[in-house]
C-alpha cells in the first residue's frame, strides 16, 4: 500500500538569509512536507506506534527552522536529516520552504525551495 502524510502550509515566522536585516527583521516562511512510507499496519491497528506521529514531524520543522542560517537549502537539509533519522520507515521526504516576502525588487507570492529525497 503507498501512504502519505502530508503537513500543509505550515506558517513560521524565522530569520533566515544573507542579508544582515533578514537577521533583524525576519520573515513569514511557509512549508509543506511531504512523507512515504507504509502505513498498512497503522491502518488496521489503530495503534500511533505503527505509523509516523506528524505531530513529531512538525515539532521538528519549528524546531530547525528556530535555528537560524543564511540558506534556506541549509534549513530544508536539517529537517531532512532529523525527520529521516527519527522515522527510519520513511522511504520518501519532500520538503517545500517557501520564503514569502523576499527582499528583492517586484510583486510576488514568495520564493520557493523544494527538495525531494528517496532513502532506501
Amino acid at each position: 500500500m503507498k501512504s502519505k502524510i502530508i503537513l500543509e502550509d505550515i506558517k513560521i515566522y524565522a530569520y533566515h538569509g544573507v542579508l544582515p536585516e533578514e537577521a533583524l527583521i525576519g520573515n513569514q516562511y511557509i512549508i509543506n512536507a511531504e512523507l512515504h512510507a507504509d502505513l498498512e499496519k497503522a491502518s488496521q491497528s489503530d495503534n500511533l506506534a505503527d505509523t509516523i506521529n506528524y505531530a513529531e514531524v512538525s515539532e521538528i520543522i519549528h524546531q530547525e527552522m528556530a535555528i537560524r542560517s543564511e540558506l534556506l537549502e541549509h534549513v530544508i537539509g536539517r529537517i531532512i536529516h532529523k525527520i529521516e533519522n527519527q522515522f527510519p520507515q520513511i522511504i520518501f521526504i519532500k520538503i517545500k520552504l517557501t520564503k514569502t516576502v523576499p527582499p528583492m525588487p517586484g510583486e510576488m507570492k514568495g520564493v520557493s525551495l523544494e527538495f525531494e529525497k528517496e532513502i532506501n
